[in-house]
């Protein structure tokens, strides 16, 4: 017997897709669900057939749940994994609350959050910014304990450093002639494990008072998660840990003049990101688009398509989000996702996303992210997929790496400088979300009321000219012609007005939209320090109850001192990157605006001139 589906959401199909257009209510017979790629084929009532993403629907037999069932203990390979149950008598009590990626903030959220045909403005912050629901920082506000706990600060709006539940549309692999065509061209094995996840870009919460911010008018899809979803465990595995993982990845960190600074390689590593194309799979049922990327180091062009991109986000999320943040992906779209200026927009996304790994000397020289920027072939990309995947280094043992030439820190002054950074970062984030609300609302205006406030300026000289060319005075024509040329004057000036946002504002919205999305993830990365913290505050108290010995407390404070040197290398390598942006963006906005000004003083000249002086 056919299997009936009930339609959650509505779903509008994209020409040339074989999708099928349905909503919300509807009733579905299921025709073929073995499609792949969170897609199923159905009918509807009218006998229309096509392809429906799975996430839109419910099958009206629901698999049993099994609450007994343990989630297995995550491997750190090499490492002697601590007895970390002599924490549990100090954690205080509370309720049993599911996993924070698992939560949602009802009061933040819609009941229908995750339609992918929501418009959504590239810039602006949602409302919902001023309640705590939607805020990353909230967490320092209302956990007394520091954010010591374990639910971890939410995400920020459109920039959460987790992943986001995985979108139903898929994609494929083919394109550029001149590169190798991606990793499994013939054979894709990425096609069953990742189908163009989503992980919630920059406009994820971002909600749609700005159509003139559109650009072209893509609909950006609204992710559900809220929350970060990077699975780590707490501290105290590494701050306990008995033996310590050996390999030759060590993380260097020296003091410079500013303080730590991680180890800089000595050629800075750069790439290109271009040259999209259009590609189809699933015998031309699916599309999907291809992004060419060369780095500076081999100038040999690779391949990848956005899964991809999330791939890699995700193994650098895993590896080094308790001490580096990682800020996510551009969002995933479905509907307008091949319009020219939607690609555009994403390549440019792509392009900042890659630049600024690129920029960080221990992302940009991990093997992981090597990988994806050099690999040879098919092969070659495979053998380096799989041995990321098996990465044992992951995590708070991120910390195990890292070796610090500084002497010992006070755990004092570890919290102080904790403290000191959490403060900062809020208040960045703060000003940050001022300046892109501020921006939006000049876009709007600059592309909506202003410029028609010119073109009536303009009209009106005209119509003028129009009533005294009519007057029949044979002195009339100089005047009436001044006043004409005046008046398209003004109409110019009123296209450029629209066009100048594009041209200098766009680099500054896009700028602290990167910022947004870093200074995003700072809560997670200062909550893991923080954590840390406390388990050494509860140091005594664990000796004292013979649960641990004095030289495990030793170790433990030792640790979260090379913690403390890595977080101050970090937030060293920030504020480097935050003064070379800011510096670069602002020269660009001001040299933009004084070009702008200076054609519309030249034009207004040039009108001027033309009416006689009395």
């Amino acid at each position: 017997m056919a299997q009936k589906v009930q339609v959650l959401y509505d779903f509008a199909a994209e020409a040339g897709n074989n999708e099928l257009t349905v909503k919300e209510g509807e009733t579905l017979t299921v025709t073929n669900q073995s499609i792949g790629g969170g897609w199923i084929e159905a009918q509807n009532s009218r006998g229309e057939v096509g392809l429906v993403p799975e996430d839109y629907i419910e099958f009206s037999k629901q698999l049993p749940s099994f609450p007994g069932a343990a989630a297995p203990t995550p491997s750190v390979g090499h490492v002697a994994t601590p007895d970390l149950s002599v924490f549990d008598s100090f954690a205080p009590a509370a309720a049993p609350a599911a996993p924070a990626q698992y939560q949602v903030d009802a009061g933040g959220l819609s009941p229908q959050p995750d339609t992918p045909d929501t418009p959504v403005s590239p810039y602006l912050s949602s409302p919902d910014e001023a309640s705590n629901g939607n805020d990353p920082w909230s967490v320092w506000n209302t956990d007394p304990s520091g954010g010591s706990n374990n639910n971890w600060a939410s995400n920020p709006e459109g920039t959460q450093t987790g992943k986001s539940p995985a979108d139903p549309w898929s994609s494929g692999s083919q394109g550029h002639p001149q590169a190798y065509q991606g990793p499994g061209a013939e054979d894709d094995e990425w096609d069953d494990e990742w189908d163009d996840k989503s992980t919630g870009g920059y406009a994820e919460s971002e909600s749609g008072e700005s159509g003139a911010m559109q650009r072209g008018g893509p609909s950006m899809k609204i992710s559900l998660n809220k929350f970060p979803g990077f699975s780590k465990p707490g501290p105290e595995l590494y701050l306990l840990c008995k033996q310590l993982a050996k390999g030759k990845e060590k993380l260097p960190i020296y003091s410079g003049e500013v303080g730590p600074v991680w180890s800089y390689p000595e050629t800075q590593l750069d790439c290109v990101v271009a040259d999209p194309k259009k590609g189809s799979k699933m015998y031309g049922l699916k599309s999907y688009i291809e992004y060419q990327i060369t780095p500076n180091t081999t100038n040999r062009p690779v391949n990848h398509r956005y899964k991809h991109f999330d791939w890699l986000y995700e193994r650098l999320l895993d590896k080094f989000g308790s001490a580096i943040p990682i800020p996510s992906l551009p969002d995933k779209q479905v509907t307008g996702r091949f319009e020219e200026e939607f690609i555009k927009m994403r390549m440019e996304r792509l392009q900042g996303w890659m630049t600024r790994m690129c920029r960080h000397p221990v992302v940009s020289c991990s093997d992981v992210f090597q990988i994806f920027l050099t690999y040879k072939d098919e092969k070659d990309w495979k053998t380096g997929k799989r041995k990321a995947e098996k990465d044992e280094t992951v995590g708070v043992m991120i910390f195990s790496t890292i070796e610090a030439e500084a002497v010992e820190l006070d755990p004092v002054e570890v919290e102080q400088k904790c403290e000191q950074f959490s403060r900062f970062t809020k208040a960045m984030d703060d000003g940050v979300k001022e300046i892109l609300t501020v921006g939006n609302e000049h876009w709007k205006r600059w592309t909506g009321p202003l410029p028609k406030e010119y073109q009536r300026i303009g009209k009106a000289f005209q119509n003028l000219s129009s009533v005294f060319n009519s007057s029949g005075y044979q002195g009339e024509s100089t005047l009436t012609d001044a006043m004409t040329a005046a008046g398209k004057t003004y109409e110019e000036i009123a296209q450029m007005v629209a066009e100048q946002p594009k041209k200098d504002l766009h680099f500054v919205m896009e700028t602290n939209n990167e910022y947004k999305g870093l200074l995003g993830c700072f809560p997670d990365t200062i909550g893991v320090h923080k954590a840390a913290i406390e388990k050494v505050k509860e140091g005594d108290k664990l000796v004292a109850a013979s649960k641990i010995t004095a030289q495990d407390k030793v170790t433990m404070a030792k640790r979260v001192s090379t913690m403390s040197y890595a977080l101050q290398a970090e937030m060293n390598h920030f504020h480097s990157n935050r003064i070379y942006d800011y510096n670069r963006v602002m020269q660009l906005y001001l040299e933009e605006q004084v070009k702008f000004y200076e054609t519309i003083a030249a034009k207004l000249r040039q009108a001027h001139s033309q009416f006689t002086t009395i």
